[in-house]
């Protein structure tokens, strides 16, 4: 994974192969995301008790952005942040396709700068 072009690609096409359905690929990348980014990954669920639990709202915050992805009637609604010293400067809504190619770069860019975000980012290709 020494070449970032690259990385950048085989991440973007992981988080893509699940999103044909969109019934399960908030689950499916939830899933993924919260068991290689833990710390910067959070989870919104609904349901429970007499109902199905699902996901119903996904956070990555990566420094100064924020990338968010939630159930909005029978499709997703994605949405990037940018803030500076906890003040919200930028909110935007996007299509889900280029909410992952952002939330892609924007992860290849980080693991770049860390051992520990590079190590994540290969337990998410992995995964």
């Amino acid at each position: 994974m020494d070449d970032p072009a690259l990385s950048f690609d085989l991440l973007a096409a992981a988080l893509r192969s699940d999103a044909r359905d969109l019934e399960v690929f908030l689950e499916v990348l939830a899933g993924k995301l919260s068991a290689a980014l833990p710390g910067v990954t959070s989870i919104e669920h609904e349901g429970g008790l007499f109902s199905r639990k699902r996901v119903r709202r996904l956070q990555v915050q990566l420094g100064e952005h924020r990338y968010e992805l939630a159930r909005a009637g029978r499709g997703l609604e994605a949405r990037h942040s940018h803030s500076v010293r906890g003040i919200t400067l930028k909110t935007e809504a996007m299509a889900v396709e280029r909410w992952i190619e952002e939330l892609s770069r924007h992860l290849a860019d980080h693991a770049r700068g860390s051992d520990q975000a590079r190590q994540a980012l290969d337990r998410l290709l992995q995964g």
